[in-house]
């Protein structure tokens, strides 16, 4: 009975933060109210306020069902031992995988184009702001972790600052994605990211020829 209960409580939980997901891309986060939520999920105001705080901490939980995955992803990449091979390797398939699941995963595309475009910063949602710069922090700590790594294996040295080179991109995916999104048919977000992404890499001076595992 405990076991049904837990999923049954895990189950509520999973169709609000999907009628969440679908009723903040439809109308925008500020016009969407808890009782359209509730009503979209087929339960209770109640049921929300059980499980979530507030809408914010809704919106965060929503988040970070797409970017936990990813912020996962690329930690992998940070925590390579400077005695393995490929720590750029692995940064590179990180950053593209992100590409990837945005341009192929209908659910992370949903849920960053209400990121991205559809959510405003008032007050009642002052923590999301917080939970995207601490998002923010933790990629660019671990982007410049990898690429440190990349730079002694490589034997490279960084034409611009650690903090800058993992800036330039953080700044570059970010920028992608928001672009792809107001217009997917506008270019191919996977293909052209990986071009734009290796141009990035090899501008500071990563020989991806002589890395085997990444075609020139």
């Amino acid at each position: 009975m405990v076991r049904r209960t837990k999923a049954d409580a895990q189950a509520t939980r999973s169709s609000l933060l999907d009628a969440a997901e679908h009723l903040f891309q439809a109308q925008g986060v500020s016009r969407t109210s808890l009782n359209d939520i509730a009503t979209a999920a087929g339960t209770t105001r109640g049921a929300i306020y059980w499980h979530f705080k507030d809408k914010a901490d809704l919106f965060n939980a929503m988040m970070e069902r797409v970017t936990l995955p990813i912020e996962e992803t690329l930690a992998c990449s940070a925590r390579i031992d400077a005695s393995q091979l490929d720590a750029l390797g692995s940064l590179r398939h990180s950053l593209v995988n992100a590409l990837e699941k945005t341009a192929h995963d209908d659910q992370t595309r949903r849920v960053f184009e209400v990121a991205t475009h559809m959510v405003e910063y008032v007050e009642e949602m002052q923590s999301v702001r917080s939970r995207h710069l601490q998002v923010r922090n933790n990629c660019m700590a671990m982007t410049r972790q990898a690429l440190q790594q990349a730079a002694a294996q490589a034997g490279v040295v960084l034409p611009v600052p650690l903090h800058s080179a993992a800036l330039g991109l953080h700044v570059l995916m970010d920028g992608l994605i928001q672009n792809w999104l107001l217009d997917p048919h506008a270019f191919d977000l996977v293909a052209c990211g990986q071009q734009t992404l290796d141009t990035h890499l090899r501008g500071l001076g990563f020989d991806f020829c002589k890395d085997p595992t990444v075609h020139c």
